[in-house]
């Protein structure tokens, strides 16, 4: 379905949904990145696989990432599921060194994948290249276009690559090759909006959309808080991150302050978290296809409240009410700081 949606709040009976190649999916996917380190607290097997379930059940079918052991855990979980019951695994391949290019070095890093996802066909496979100075990444990509013919690939799409690389990648493979680009995007990192969401529409593409929430800062918890320790053990790492972005090239904390106590005003509203109202507004840009919100399986889980999301729209009045404060920051200037979308893993 669309996301150029009105400015009514609708009421909707069931999960919003996009069409990523031959998939329909939901808009709210779970990220697996926390399984890649104790840094985010850990859980036995059996209950990630529960929490895992939990989400399928309620219609989170799309799950995303590759790092640590996430692959496998999604791909032993997947195999216990009913035939019919079919959950969407989206994996990546970084490519982080000069590598001597060939087929059979591309096509083993994608048997790589297969095998720890128990599968035999990979639904998106994510391509990252580090070095833009070497122009390996479009003889890559045309060796994955092979394979996805082979059948080995369901979707190609990309990972951190910016707006200008996106646009000579769509052009060199020609339409439909590429079907989406993840990177990050939120209220407080709003750099897609210049540059990329017009590579987007041009050549059909999506987002799926990752920090939308800068790691939980996006939320009730920390409204009216102090600073917290960037240094401190009680953050995790991707809140570390987002800190430095927040009080760093956005703004500073006070004025984050006042950005939560807006979108609590606007939740409040609609009965609904700031969390929520986050979100939605990162979903109400037509070149988003998704968001990927990271999930502490079977540790920290915000099922119900995340499904909430699909239940209303941001009227003119909330979208002009959160422009007052991001007009004060310096968000509209971090693409010049820290660069386009991917910058900073280079």
């Amino acid at each position: 379905m669309s996301s150029d949606f009105s400015t009514s709040h609708i009421a909707l009976s069931s999960l919003e949904s996009f069409q990523l190649g031959s998939s329909l999916l939901p808009r709210v996917w779970s990220g697996l990145w926390q399984l890649s380190s104790n840094a985010w607290g850990t859980a036995p097997l059996p209950r990630i696989r529960e929490a895992m379930a939990r989400h399928v059940g309620i219609g989170y079918t799309a799950f995303a990432d590759h790092y640590g052991s996430a692959e496998i855990i999604f791909g032993q979980f997947r195999r216990s599921l009913p035939p019919d019951q079919h959950v969407f695994g989206a994996t990546k391949w970084c490519v982080f060194t000069n590598i001597e290019l060939s087929q059979e070095l591309v096509e083993a890093a994608v048997k790589e994948r297969m095998e720890r996802m128990q599968t035999e066909c990979i639904d998106l496979l994510q391509f990252h290249w580090q070095d833009y100075s070497d122009k390996g990444y479009l003889r890559a990509l045309e060796i994955l276009e092979g394979l996805q013919a082979d059948g080995l690939i369901s979707a190609l799409g990309l990972c951190n690559f910016d707006s200008i690389r996106t646009d000579e990648i769509c052009t060199q493979l020609g339409p439909g090759v590429i079907s989406s680009n993840q990177v990050q995007f939120s209220l407080i990192d709003t750099r897609p909006l210049h540059g990329m969401a017009d590579v987007c529409e041009k050549h059909g593409i999506r987002l799926l959309c990752y920090g939308v929430l800068c790691g939980g800062f996006l939320s009730d918890t920390w409204l009216n808080k102090p600073m917290p320790d960037r240094y401190s053990n009680k953050l995790t790492p991707s809140q570390r991150k987002y800190l430095d972005i927040i009080v760093g090239a956005w703004g500073d904390w006070q004025l984050f302050q006042d950005l939560l106590g807006v979108l609590k005003n606007i939740g409040d509203s609609y009965g609904l978290s700031v969390s929520n109202i986050a979100t939605r507004w990162v979903l109400d840009h037509s070149f988003v296809g998704a968001v990927i919100i990271g999930t502490r399986l079977g540790i920290s889980e915000h099922l119900d409240d995340n499904r909430r999301v699909n239940d209303f729209r941001l009227n003119d009045n909330d979208k002009a009410a959160l422009e007052v404060v991001l007009n004060r920051s310096s968000g509209r200037h971090i693409i010049t700081t820290i660069g386009d979308c991917g910058a900073e893993y280079r």
